[in-house]
């Protein structure tokens, strides 16, 4: 399915993807007047965040024993944690795509950060418990194994990495997140991020 994203919200760009087929974003301002999207059969989605953080507001923090970083991974192993992890990203909430279609979008972008060797997998011992997907200094993709949630050990594998592309000479580190999900959320807010204006996410399908 062809996709395309409205790099601006307006009636004439509206009115455009209502005469070409395809599956359609656009992202708008929460405050803004939602009538031409709901005229032009756009649908809510999702609400995402973008959030930042500097090197002098990241906290110190000392991992337990056997916690590292690396992006010496096996391709194969992070693609499996990556298919059927995720649930709260707009694709995965839009109720006109199939959740194995929402899947695949994903194993295709983190296949994509594979071959520019920008992931991070996380471990645990050696055992792969996860990764984190860059693009420059912004963490666009990431996923911890399910039998590795719940015991406290994310916010050393971000501080890992937010330390090392600070170190490289970045002067901010950001990442998208969707509203919904209250644990990044949470996530980001312990390692010291600030939240910026959020955004409505809109889709529409077009045949």
């Amino acid at each position: 399915m062809p996709t395309f994203e409205l790099t601006e919200y307006s009636e004439a760009a509206l009115e455009a993807a209502s005469h070409t087929p395809g599956h359609y974003t656009v992202k708008v301002d929460p405050l803004a007047d939602k009538a031409p999207l709901h005229a032009h059969g756009f649908y809510y989605c999702d609400t995402l965040l973008t959030t930042s953080g500097v090197a002098a507001r990241l906290p110190d923090l000392v991992p337990p024993p056997g916690l590292h970083v690396s992006k010496q991974v096996d391709p194969a192993a992070v693609l499996a944690i990556c298919n059927g992890a995720f649930s709260h990203g707009r694709f995965h909430r839009d109720f006109l795509l199939p959740r194995e279609r929402a899947d695949l979008r994903y194993d295709n972008w983190l296949a994509q950060l594979l071959d520019a060797h920008n992931v991070y997998g996380l471990f645990r011992d050696d055992e792969l418990g996860g990764f984190i997907g860059i693009n420059g200094a912004s963490l666009v993709l990431h996923a911890v194994a399910p039998s590795m949630r719940g015991q406290g050990l994310a916010k050393y594998w971000w501080h890992a990495v937010i330390r090392e592309l600070f170190a490289a000479g970045h002067p901010t580190v950001t990442s998208s997140i969707s509203a919904s999900n209250v644990a990044v959320v949470n996530l980001y807010a312990s390692l010291g991020f600030s939240f910026l204006d959020p955004l409505d996410i809109y889709h529409t399908k077009v045949t």
